[in-house]
């Protein structure tokens, strides 16, 4: 058997991210070399998702890969993003990397925009659950026993007591008709705790719900002591 190609994983801490992860981790011609994430300064905490950047380095300790952050200022124009970014990537590359791989499902504009990016730089892009049906998705999700919970919601899209419930079926049974079952259109983002790419669930109690414009954010704190998710009272 051949030396399997080397893969940096761009990882943004939810259920999608995860299942990408895992097919990855399932693959006999590729391994994973380390997770990125883009952390928002002053804030400490993923960009977009909001989840806490200790949250995130948990979840890095837990699947066992080491974790590059990128740190991006609050409201982060597109010309420093894609300048931090290239220069995170072009670290991977001096070690070898060629490739990097996205949990992304069916948004072309997103994929054509990764593609370039890499392309400029001369990495190429992998998107492990491209194109799969989000249904079926999901259905994997719960037989592979992951375990998630939303930590945004837009209230647009969704009530804002999505926020901060798990991925569990009934979640799902709840969704309106509308709103794509992985929220690949932005109606909401996850945190993944656990499952089969992680040595140990990631343990957190949940924290307040926070409004921010049309987003609802439900906060997640490290776990205290004789206490997290699965036995605090909430």
């Amino acid at each position: 058997m051949g030396e399997r190609e080397p893969v940096l994983f761009c990882w943004s801490g939810g259920k999608d991210s995860a299942m990408a992860l895992d097919q990855l981790f399932k693959s006999a011609d590729v391994r994973v070399t380390a997770l990125l994430t883009t952390v928002t300064e002053g804030y400490e905490r993923i960009s977009m998702h909001g989840v806490r950047r200790k949250l995130l380095q948990q979840q890095a300790r837990n699947i066992g890969l080491p974790l590059h952050e990128v740190l991006i200022p609050p409201e982060c124009v597109n010309p420093i993003y894609e300048s931090r970014m290239e220069a995170a990537l072009r670290a991977h590359l001096d070690d070898g990397v060629r490739k990097v791989a996205f949990g992304d499902i069916f948004l072309e504009d997103l994929r054509a925009y990764r593609e370039k990016n890499l392309a400029r730089i001369g990495m190429t892009a992998l998107f492990p659950i491209w194109k799969r049906d989000t249904r079926e998705l999901i259905s994997s999700f719960h037989a592979r026993k992951f375990r998630s919970i939303a930590v945004c919601v837009d209230s647009r899209a969704l009530n804002p007591t999505f926020a901060g419930r798990e991925l569990s079926a009934s979640f799902f049974e709840d969704l309106p008709p509308d709103v794509d079952y992985c929220g690949e259109n932005g109606e909401f983002h996850t945190f993944a705790f656990d499952g089969p790419i992680f040595k140990e669930a990631v343990r957190f109690q949940l924290g307040e719900k926070v409004n921010r414009g049309p987003f609802v954010f439900c906060d997640l704190l490290p776990e205290k002591e004789g206490c997290s998710y699965e036995t605090a009272n909430v």
